[in-house]
């Protein structure tokens, strides 16, 4: 079976753009606007749980601190990678990123190159065999 990366961010356009890049490489990938749209998602079909989620903090109504955290709470997605995609970019920021579940941070402007080398090195995708 496929890995599968949710990307949960309030930006159509960044949205867009990793979905591109990352359905390239043939990884699944699907994305919402928001934290609740994407819990919505995670409790109607407990099937289909993510390998990695990329998050964006600044969502509307629940922050990605708290949808981290969420996530994290719920025994199906305790493997379930987190990648913190944000223009926030202090030590404090990078920090509660790290207490809320997420395993890496990166900052906007960020390039397809980046998102695509830590998804591969943490779903464990080898470039020659995808």
């Amino acid at each position: 079976m496929n890995k599968l990366v949710m990307v949960i961010d309030d930006s159509l356009t960044v949205r867009k753009i990793v979905e591109v890049c990352l359905r390239r490489e043939d990884i699944d990938c699907i994305s919402f606007a928001s934290g609740n749209e994407a819990i919505r998602c995670l409790t109607k079909h407990p099937e289909r749980v993510p390998d990695l989620i990329i998050l964006d903090i600044g969502l509307p109504n629940m922050d990605g601190y708290s949808i981290a955290q969420y996530i994290r709470m719920k025994p199906q997605c305790k493997d379930t990678v987190i990648i913190i995609l944000s223009g926030h970019s202090s030590a404090l920021d990078k920090l509660k990123g790290r207490l809320s579940g997420a395993k890496e941070y990166l900052t906007k402007p960020f390039t397809t190159q980046n998102i695509v080398a830590l998804v591969r090195e943490h779903l464990q995708i080898n470039p020659l065999s995808a």
